[in-house]
């Protein structure tokens, strides 16, 4: 069976929020998946999984330390990681405060290691951005997200190749 991991980094719980709503959408798709936050995760865990969401607040602009560290030590695994489906969210304290550029570092990443990234073209186009809490627009882009990484795992991993 195919399997998301989704990775979080979360200080105020806002983004913790978040990785829950999009674990939602991925078991709507029936796909296995396991939400951690980033403090708990076992690098070889990038390994095993075929898709990999990473959520962080947004901090001047980019992921917050404990999510970088963990990209950084994801070298370990250069080219292994190639071909899985990546999906990036984060939360902002306030509207204009980095959100995109957030989300493009972690997107960033996961093209630099080859992964695949499908964009949105409704709603947030890079990922989810809360302002604080996910709102209920928010919390319906986090459970899209979900659903989005799901299928695309669903169609470039099937069950008949594991």
């Amino acid at each position: 069976m195919a399997k998301i991991l989704i990775i979080y980094y979360s200080r105020s719980g806002n983004t913790e929020k978040m990785a829950h709503l999009i674990e939602e959408g991925v078991k709507e798709e029936k796909v296995e998946v396991k939400s951690k936050r980033v403090e708990d995760i076992n690098l070889n865990e990038l390994l095993e999984a075929d898709g990999i969401i990473l959520g962080s607040p947004t901090y001047f602009g980019s992921m917050a330390s404990p999510l970088k560290r963990l990209v950084d030590e994801s070298v370990k695994y250069y080219g292994k990681l190639k071909g899985k489906v990546g999906g990036a969210f984060t939360s902002r304290q306030r509207a204009g405060g980095g959100g995109e550029t957030t989300l493009q570092s972690i997107i960033n990443a996961f093209l630099i290691h080859g992964m695949i990234i499908q964009g949105n073209v409704e709603g947030d186009y890079y990922g989810p951005v809360a302002t604080g809490a996910p709102d209920k627009i928010v919390s319906e882009e986090c459970k899209n997200l979900g659903k989005r990484v799901a299928i695309m795992v669903k169609r470039l991993f099937p069950e008949t190749r594991r």
